[in-house]
């Protein structure tokens, strides 16, 4: 039998193990946006679980995985996407240290956690509108 899913293979996406990575760090940092009180006000209760999927999408077609991202969203915009949103340092250094302990918890091997890191921080930073 032949598979009509894409392989991924040679991915960061495969190598960390898929969709059910990118989930649990994305999970992580939504639990902790949750109870933070910088970020939390800039997430309506009813947008935390949509926003929590749209993230999980993106990180997994950024790294090599399924572009469900694109074929639900279109282009990725972030910018644009986030230009509604007053981002300051506060709400930069929140989201950076939310997603920092998220990536600790999942606890990634040194050989992929750091370009993970550092994508997550230029993201950050080119958020950043305030």
């Amino acid at each position: 039998m032949v598979s009509i899913e894409p392989q991924h293979e040679g991915t960061l996406y495969q190598a960390v193990g898929g969709d059910a990575t990118f989930r649990r760090l994305v999970a992580g940092f939504y639990r902790r946006v949750r109870e933070d009180p910088v970020l939390r006000p800039l997430y309506p209760e009813e947008e935390l679980d949509a926003a929590e999927e749209r993230l999980g999408l993106f990180l997994i077609q950024y790294w090599g995985g399924p572009g469900t991202y694109s074929q639900q969203r279109g282009h990725p915009r972030l910018r644009m996407r986030h230009a509604p949103f007053a981002i300051g340092l506060a709400e930069r250094d929140a989201w950076l240290r939310n997603m920092r302990d998220a990536l600790d918890e999942i606890d990634l091997d040194p050989r992929y956690e750091v370009p993970v890191w550092e994508h997550l921080e230029r993201a950050a930073h080119m958020m950043q509108n305030t």
